[in-house]
């Protein structure tokens, strides 16, 4: 059994991406976002469930655009375009869970540029891809 205090952990996680578990079916990332900061325009072919623990940001997915804070949960089904921005003065912080999962077991990755970087090199592929 994996347990955790999610809100804790996610907040505890200076890192724009860590992946804390990776399933068969699933998998459970962390991430933090920096003022100003995006995760960047992306369209995965998995389904993604973004719950937010703290921080502010607006949310696009598929060419429509909310705001999202603390508490509220987001589902990107696959193949929508989406991105979140942080445009509020501290971190965004959240957790995802990928159906199935999207990044490399046990990846982590301290930015953006990083997770970028590793990803257009082919280095952060889901296991079984």
């Amino acid at each position: 059994m994996e347990k955790w205090t999610i809100a804790t952990e996610a907040e505890k996680s200076p890192d724009f991406r860590r992946v804390l578990w990776t399933g068969e079916h699933t998998q459970l990332v962390v991430m933090t976002i920096p003022p100003g900061g995006e995760i960047g325009e992306e369209v995965h072919e998995v389904d993604q469930i973004l719950t937010f623990v703290s921080g502010m940001a607006k949310a696009k997915v598929g060419g429509e655009t909310r705001n999202v804070e603390q508490g509220d949960l987001v589902v990107v089904p696959a193949g929508k375009k989406h991105n979140f921005v942080n445009d509020g003065p501290n971190p965004l912080v959240l957790y995802t869970v990928y159906g199935p999962p999207e990044h490399a077991d046990g990846a982590v990755h301290k930015t953006k540029e990083e997770a970028d970087r590793l990803e257009e090199e082919g280095k952060d592929e889901p296991p079984n891809s």
